[in-house]
Formats: structure tokens, C-alpha cells, sequence
């Protein structure tokens, strides 16, 4: 029973964590966090804020400090489940969160000095906001999850299934809405996008698998 406080004591620090990224979001940016809530679906929230992209944007980055915390803990839980029942070390879930979070900065810089290298900084950078966006929306979904999975469901391999295809539904969604916005551009380029997706889309993907499941050993 002691391992089991502690267990949900330190996941709680990390889900108030999270949750007070998303409070001030919603409260310095109330009626973009508004649109923001209806993105799956709806183009409004891409097409106005679009415009207004800046480098360091702090929505974004409150909304992506949880992502990387929300992320973290679901692949703790989802290690846990399909892999090997791991009691919560505290010392191993940073390093966790410090991986996840650098590789997904590290692969938001490359973009961004592949556009700048090949002068389309405009097109990559149009498409880093809606992916970005996307993401972000994942981190929020997977928030309340989290919490479900902690205190109220006992996690299972078909839990953890339905909840990886809802994330990657939800990246799905945004990878068409970017696909149809520059859909004329990608098609006459189509060599290059294939070696795009394999080399900055499913790699760090790959990575990130590897760093779960080695994250134990």
C-alpha cells in the first residue's frame, strides 16, 4: 500500500504540473484557448492564428510543456502495461521527460533549419504550427486520460490500444489538414516528402519507442 501512494503521490505532483500549464493558457489566452478546444474539425483556429506565428509562442509553449509531461506519464503507464510492471522511480521518469521533451525540440529545430536552408521558412513554418497544434491538442486529450488511468480504470493492453489509436487519430487529422493545405506543392516534390516522413516524421518515432522500451533497463 506504501508503494502505491507514492506511486500516485508523484504522479499527481506531475498532473498539477500539467494542469496549471493548461490553466494559464486558458487564462492569458481565454479566446484562443477557445478556439483552440474546437481545432479537431474545424479550420478557423489554423487559419487566424496562423498569421500570428511567432517563434516562441506562449501558447504554444504552456500547451507543450504539458504535452511533453502528459506524454511522459502515458508512456509510463502504457511501459507498465505492455512491457514490464515497473514501480514508479522517480530518478528514470525524469530522464523520461528530459528525452521526450529534447527529442521533440530537437526534430522543431531541424524543420526549421531545413526551411531555412531551403528557403521555404514561410510553407515550414505554416506547416510546423498546424503539426505543433495538433500535438499540443494530443497533450491535452491525453491529460484526463492520464488521470482516469491513475485513479479511476486499472490500465490494460486494450485500454492503452484504444488510447494510442485515439492519439495517433488525432495526429492523422492533422497531417491531412497540412496535406490538403499544400497538397500542389507536395505532390510535384514527392521523392522529397517520402524522404522527409522516413527521415524527421517515423524516425523520431522510432527513437522514442526505443527509449521506452529501454527505459527500465
Amino acid at each position: 500500500m506504501l508503494r502505491d501512494v507514492i506511486y500516485n503521490d508523484w504522479f499527481t505532483v506531475f498532473l498539477i504540473l500539467g494542469l496549471v500549464f493548461i490553466t494559464l493558457s486558458k487564462y492569458v489566452f481565454a479566446h484562443r484557448f477557445k478556439d483552440f478546444l474546437a481545432v479537431i474539425g474545424n479550420s478557423k483556429y489554423l487559419k487566424i492564428y496562423a498569421r500570428d506565428q511567432k517563434f516562441i509562442d506562449g501558447f504554444d509553449a504552456l500547451l507543450f510543456f504539458n504535452g511533453i509531461i502528459s506524454v511522459s506519464i502515458f508512456a509510463f503507464i502504457s511501459y507498465s502495461t505492455l512491457v514490464n510492471p515497473s514501480e514508479f522511480d522517480l530518478n528514470l521518469f525524469f530522464k523520461l521527460l528530459f528525452g521526450v521533451g529534447v527529442l521533440f525540440l530537437i526534430k522543431i529545430l531541424l524543420e526549421r533549419l531545413i526551411g531555412s536552408l531551403f528557403e521555404i521558412d514561410e510553407l515550414i513554418d505554416s506547416y510546423l504550427f498546424q503539426k505543433t497544434t495538433f500535438k499540443n491538442y494530443t497533450g491535452f486529450v491525453l491529460f484526463p486520460i492520464n488521470c482516469i488511468l491513475i485513479y479511476t480504470l486499472s490500465p490494460s493492453k486494450t485500454i492503452i490500444y484504444v488510447v494510442i489509436c485515439i492519439m495517433v487519430l488525432i495526429n492523422l487529422i492533422g497531417f491531412i489538414s497540412s496535406f490538403k493545405n499544400h497538397q500542389k506543392l507536395l505532390l510535384n516534390n514527392i521523392f522529397y516528402f517520402i524522404l522527409y516522413l522516413c527521415a524527421l516524421e517515423i524516425g523520431p518515432y522510432l527513437i522514442l519507442y526505443k527509449l521506452i522500451k529501454d527505459f527500465n533497463a
